[in-house]
């Protein structure tokens, strides 16, 4: 990263407090990057600790609190319209439980200076994977990319990873407020709308390993409505 540039982290989170704490010394351990997280009124505290750890890293985390879980897509959106104001250069998805490897981040940035719109983190080309996933998790997200990008025509390898790296103006190009989806239809339906935007989409790999602490946000009900919301995108065609 240049010294110019502003590169922020967003986390959603709820009931990651086990989590949150080593997660932001691993990221900021790596470079110079801001971490903003967004909490749903947790339980188990998370959102406590989170307002403890901006006084430690001072000017480097930040923390939006949300009065209740809303949702992971407008998690991010919120988090979005916070870092495009607060003038960032380059924006982050990520999940807190360690899935994503903070290592991977400079990989993102570096693809980015390549000339690069938006860094999609893939589990699915040469060199990315998963670890400690069950036969049916592999083939539900397997599947869910591949059905998605025939549905869509989106040369994308995976529609429904949550490790991607945004330009601002990416961001703005796509119309924030247009998009309603939440889960894996958020993913799927963010990087359908930068790619009809002619925005430069790179897939770099990743290696996604199961959660260290907690359980998986995942269900029946997010996989479904990535399912409509895919046919509800080519509709609109």
């Amino acid at each position: 990263m240049t010294q110019s540039e502003r590169v922020l982290v967003i986390i959603p989170t709820y009931n990651e407090r086990s989590n949150l704490e080593p997660l932001a010394a691993a990221i900021f351990g790596i470079g110079p990057f801001h971490i903003l997280v967004v909490d749903d009124n947790s339980p188990d505290g998370t959102g406590d600790l989170a307002d403890d750890l901006t006084a430690r890293y001072a000017a480097r985390f930040f923390v939006l609190h949300r009065p209740h879980k809303e949702g992971l897509g407008k998690a991010y959106l919120d988090g979005f319209a916070w870092g495009l104001e607060h003038g960032y250069d380059l924006l982050f998805e990520m999940d807190a439980d360690f899935s994503h490897d903070p290592r991977h981040l400079p990989q993102f940035v570096n693809r980015i200076r390549e000339g690069a719109d938006v860094v999609l983190g893939s589990r699915y080309i040469a060199r990315g994977g998963t670890r400690n996933w069950s036969v049916l998790r592999r083939l539900i997200s397997r599947g869910g990319s591949f059905y998605a990008q025939t549905v869509l025509g989106l040369p994308i390898h995976d529609l429904t990873s949550g490790f991607k790296c945004f330009r601002r103006t990416a961001l703005a190009a796509i119309d924030l407020e247009k998009v309603h989806s939440n889960g894996y239809g958020f993913q799927i339906e963010v990087t359908y709308r930068c790619f009809k935007q002619g925005l430069r989409i790179v897939e770099t790999p990743i290696i996604f390993v199961d959660r260290r602490v907690g359980q998986s946000k995942m269900s029946r009900h997010i996989v479904f409505e990535a399912m409509l919301m895919v046919w509800r995108l080519r509709l609109r065609q």
